[in-house]
């Protein structure tokens, strides 16, 4: 089967940076669909060649010691370019008969990849439609869709219901980076591949999962659309959602892309919309200080650069198991991390005449930047009096001698094959929303709670620790070491 990748914004940053890295990395290792074509569409006039040229640049610059001139000529006989507005019906017509001529009448599955300002979305998808590029003949047609996907439930909803109009729901492909790292999906290993860990995940033995997505750097020069969107737009409707979902959800029947996807939706469906006061004491806002003299603020901006929720999933497995979701920009450190904080034993024979409080076990699956697996838990510290000590295994990735692909390189992959597991869902994305758009109006309103100040390079306001310490918790505030 033959397949071509059409790259709408393909003189965009995204491209260059990393989506023909991640396709000639896969070529590299021989896991290309043979022949895959990429056809670059864009406003700017390249020809075939002159873009060529300019991605040899690029991708010499992003995969480093791993370019090769040889291996890169072969990818690169592969590479066309067409120009196009994505207004004009005629520039459709003629990328239609391109296509047809690059894929010289073989049978090809065809993917549409939007790297385009997500305003663009449902004028390229409806394009795509009224050149009848949509339609299933000789191979399939499949449309990836960078987020955000809307930036509210209507807006999220409407976006959905335009794409509908061209492309069928399993023709769609929402792409979010974050499931493809190789630490997110040993999450699903780490539960259904371990005989010792399944029985022991639910509300009799778990007291709290926390799940933080930490940034060390500040807005920088996405001030203008970052203090529109603010952190819970940017960071927990998409990333933080996606990781408690794969946290939280029941084994799929089978491994399939399909009942993966049905057990990530029953998870968003089962989290209990906040109510009356909750939105006041189940969150934290927080603002960095010196946010306001950023390029683009406004001096007077609410926007929230820090955010923590609490949230309950009420099905059998969590009942009553807080999910404690964590976000901010200027923090202490860059770390993705999940935590899985276990009860106390419900007796303690050693050391309860001591001044040392021995912590309960807790499990710290890294996601970014080093990336692996950590379970602490107590030992009896040699030559004592049954005095005990915080231990650890661990598990590194980096450890294994194999490179960590980039999480594009498994997505695109993935999209070229037609498997669906590793993609966002239309009634996945508008759940997420439900769940946070209440949030955001209600942080937007006269009786919204406090926005709090925090130094750059701490952990979020100082309010945030005492939240957490008046519910007889703390955050696991350690930069990544494993």
């Amino acid at each position: 089967m033959s397949h071509t990748m059409v790259i709408f914004g393909a003189s965009g940053d995204l491209t260059s940076r990393k989506l023909i890295p991640a396709l000639y990395r896969q070529f590299q290792r021989g896991r290309l669909p043979n022949p895959t074509r990429i056809v670059g569409s864009a406003r700017s006039p390249f020809t075939s060649e002159q873009w060529r040229t300019q991605l040899a640049e690029s991708t010499a610059k992003y995969v480093k010691g791993e370019f090769d001139n040889a291996s890169w000529t072969a990818f690169s006989q592969n590479i066309f370019y067409q120009p196009l507005d994505i207004g004009s019906d005629e520039d459709f017509r003629k990328l239609g008969a391109f296509l047809t001529e690059v894929e010289q009448s073989q049978t090809t599955d065809r993917v549409y990849y939007l790297s385009t300002m997500p305003q663009l979305y449902a004028a390229a998808i409806a394009q795509l439609g009224k050149a009848g590029l949509n339609v299933d003949t000789d191979g399939n047609r499949r449309v990836v869709i960078e987020k955000p996907f809307g930036t509210d439930s209507a807006t999220a909803k409407q976006l959905n219901e335009s794409i509908h109009q061209s492309f069928r729901e399993d023709q769609i492909y929402r792409i979010d980076h974050y499931l493809g790292k190789e630490t997110v999906q040993n999450m699903l290993v780490l539960r259904f591949g371990n005989t010792i860990f399944e029985p022991i995940w639910n509300r009799n033995y778990i007291d709290h999962v926390q799940i933080t997505v930490a940034e060390e750097v500040k807005v920088g020069r996405r001030g203008d659309y970052y203090d529109k969107a603010g952190i819970l737009r940017d960071m927990f409707q998409n990333h933080i959602l996606q990781l408690m979902m794969l946290t939280a959800m029941e084994a799929p029947v089978r491994f399939t892309g399909e009942m993966v996807r049905n057990e990530k939706v029953k998870v968003l469906q089962a989290v209990r919309p906040y109510k009356g006061s909750d939105f006041a004491e189940f969150g934290v806002r927080g603002q960095y200080t010196g946010y306001s003299d950023e390029q683009g603020i406004p001096d007077e901006s609410q926007t929230e650069t820090f955010a923590a929720l609490k949230l309950y999933i009420d099905n059998w497995r969590w009942k009553g198991v807080p999910f404690y979701l964590r976000s901010g920009k200027a923090m202490s450190c860059r770390t993705t991390q999940i935590v899985i904080q276990f009860r106390e034993p419900p007796h303690m024979l050693f050391g309860e005449h001591k001044s040392y409080r021995p912590e309960a076990n807790r499990l710290v699956v890294q996601i970014q930047p080093a990336e692996g697996i950590q379970l602490d838990f107590q030992s009896k510290v040699p030559d004592s009096d049954m005095k005990m000590r915080l231990s650890n295994l661990d598990f590194r990735f980096d450890t294994s001698g194999k490179e960590l692909p980039d999480a594009y390189q498994r997505l695109l992959l993935d999209v070229l094959n037609g498997d669906p597991g590793l993609f966002a869902r239309s009634d996945e994305v508008e759940q997420a929303w439900r769940i946070i758009d209440p949030i955001m109006s209600a942080w937007k309103s006269p009786a919204a709670p406090t926005l709090f100040n925090y130094e750059p390079g701490m952990w979020g306001p100082e309010e945030g620790v005492e939240w957490m310490t008046a519910q007889g918790r703390s955050w696991f505030d350690v930069c990544p070491v494993i």
